[in-house]
């Protein structure tokens, strides 16, 4: 027995080591992917590959780094971990996301016994690629990069030097990856410091009792939430635009929610075959995906650890874009993952009318630049995400200019970063008007961002959901869709989406647009006073609201 205020200590000490943790990393990498946009996530795990704590970060990263530890210890056996061994992995199958993310984890000792791991996972800028930082157009693993794991990278505090040598001459910046690999490790030896620390304070016995009872509170938590939902079949479909590489041809994901008492199941068989483009994923990463939206509708007040997703099943399909096998391409396998999240709260939007919320903007939205600068004369890559709309829900409007629900507390790229380690210029960068869905209560709104590039470029972008904006419910309207235009209003100008290694030139002007989110409710029904506050502030304008806000037309089936 274990009274609650040693276990509520105990089980605020594990989430403030995976904080701890998540601070490490950021402040000891070398990239700005890491360092400013924070594409990265941490947990800390018990003996069994369980959750005991948590940092802010990547939901969809969060929802199964104890994949890549069970994978290793399923290899090669539980006598493998030695104390002070660190390993890695990115492989997209395993991990499920793809070779830019690898996980870096380690086994935690406590007087020679096996106490849990430590592990995180952030974004490389470069693993090799065909292109530098990632191609568009991949349609192997094999184009993709260097593909790993698990294997060790440090040995008993050693560090394997022949691996770090294999990593630096695979990658374009040799440096800073084997910097940011380090500053994973330092990460790794903070979850080692913390937890020893908690088990030394407590006892072993005492904290795996905490854990225990922690894990039964949070299930019977989250057992309470579902039993709340009424039991039912649920489904919703939408499209992903493309692979990107057949650009004609839109990719069917549908999503089946059966809820049962006190269980959830959630199918995600009835989903496109594997592509040709890189839109693919391991199966990991289609479970993590369900987990966010499943925290995001049903318990999102209840907290994640090991006794969160007890009540939860997810179904894929082997060779399928939510469940890939090799050789498929995996460079932009999280498309279909935000496209997920939306669906699950479609489908179960009729079960739950008064806390689902309308579609968002839903992807990453990748700007990437690559090429020499020429204030250097060395080769750079800049990666960012765009911020969008989110879908207005019973009672308020959707948020604007947010990043999408996949990348959680990932950061635009703030201007004077971007400005001063790369030779481009945000020329503008403002709220996009009229891009949320109609409704009682509208969608938030996209964002446009204008660069002009100070040297010739290598361009790739990746913009989704024109096919399958962002839906309203209740009678609210769509949002807007993205758009990407090169050199705007001049006889040059081009509209894209999708394109992998376009050579641009110093001078040229790329602007980006960001969708809205989708409406709630009918937008008759909108009080006079919030449309005349939009209008104010010109996110509406008087032209607009019959632009982009159509009534959804997609219905959960």
């Amino acid at each position: 027995m274990i009274d609650p205020v040693t276990t509520e200590i105990i089980r605020c000490a594990l989430l403030q080591a995976a904080e701890d943790m998540n601070t490490t990393l950021i402040r000891s990498s070398y990239t700005p992917v890491i360092y400013e946009a924070k594409d990265c996530a941490v947990a800390l795990l018990d003996r069994d590959h369980n959750v005991l704590g948590q940092s802010s970060g990547l939901p969809i990263f969060l929802g199964n780094l104890e994949v890549c530890t069970r994978e290793t210890e399923r290899l090669h056996g539980r006598q493998v971990w030695r104390e002070g061994d660190v390993w890695m992995l990115n492989d997209s199958y395993i991990g499920g996301t793809h070779l830019n993310d690898v996980t870096v984890y380690g086994p935690i000792f406590v007087d020679g016994e096996l106490a849990g791991f430590a592990a995180s996972r952030a974004h490389w800028l470069d693993m090799g690629s065909k292109d530098p930082g990632g191609s568009m157009d991949s349609t192997s693993i094999f184009q993709e990069g260097l593909r790993l794991g698990p294997v060790k990278i440090y040995e008993g505090g050693a560090a394997c030097a022949d691996l770090h040598q294999v990593i630096a001459r695979n990658v374009r910046f040799p440096h800073a990856t084997l910097g940011d690999m380090r500053a994973q490790v330092a990460c790794v030896t903070t979850g080692r410091r913390r937890l020893a620390e908690i088990v030394s304070r407590w006892g072993l016995d005492t904290v795996t009792v905490a854990r225990d009872e922690i894990f039964a509170q949070t299930e019977r938590l989250e057992r309470t939430a579902i039993a709340a939902v009424p039991d039912g079949v649920y489904r919703a479909g939408g499209f992903l635009d493309n692979d990107g590489i057949d650009l004609a041809t839109p990719l069917p994901v549908n999503v089946t929610v059966t809820v049962a008492g006190e269980n959830v199941t959630v199918d995600l068989t009835d989903c496109a075959d594997q592509a040709t483009g890189p839109v693919n994923c391991g199966a990991a990463q289609a479970v993590a995906a369900v987990r966010v939206a499943y925290k995001l509708l049903v318990s999102g007040e209840v907290p994640l650890n090991g006794g969160s997703f007890r009540p939860l099943s997810v179904a894929t399909r082997p060779g399928s874009m939510l469940a890939a096998e090799s050789p498929a391409a995996c460079q932009y396998y999280y498309s279909h993952l935000g496209l997920v999240i939306d669906l699950v709260v479609r489908a179960l939007a009729p079960a739950l009318p008064g806390r689902a919320a309308a579609a968002s903007y839903g992807d990453s939205l990748i700007v990437q630049m690559s090429g020499v600068d020429p204030r250097t004369g060395k080769l750079y890559v800049s990666q960012e995400a765009t911020v969008g709309g989110w879908g207005a829900w019973e009672g308020g409007d959707g948020e604007t200019c947010l990043i999408n629900s996949v990348n959680g507390s990932l950061r635009d790229m703030p201007i004077e970063v971007l400005e001063t380690l790369f030779p481009v210029r945000v020329t503008r960068y403002e709220i996009r008007p009229d891009t949320g869905g109609a409704g009682r209560w509208r969608g938030g709104h996209g964002v446009v961002r204008e660069y002009e590039f100070g040297a010739d470029t290598s361009l790739s972008l990746w913009f989704e959901r024109s096919v399958t904006p962002a839906w309203g419910l209740a009678g609210g309207g769509a949002g807007a869709p993205p758009r990407v235009t090169l050199n705007p209003g001049t006889s040059g100008e081009r509209e894209m989406l999708k394109v992998n290694a376009l050579p641009v030139r110093r001078g040229d002007v790329l602007r980006c647009e960001s969708g809205g989110g989708g409406g709630y409710g009918p937008a008759g029904l909108r009080d006079r006073s919030a449309t005349a506050r939009d209008l104010a502030e010109g996110v509406v304008t008087a032209a607009g609201p019959s632009r982009g806000r159509q009534r959804s037309t997609w219905q959960a089936r």
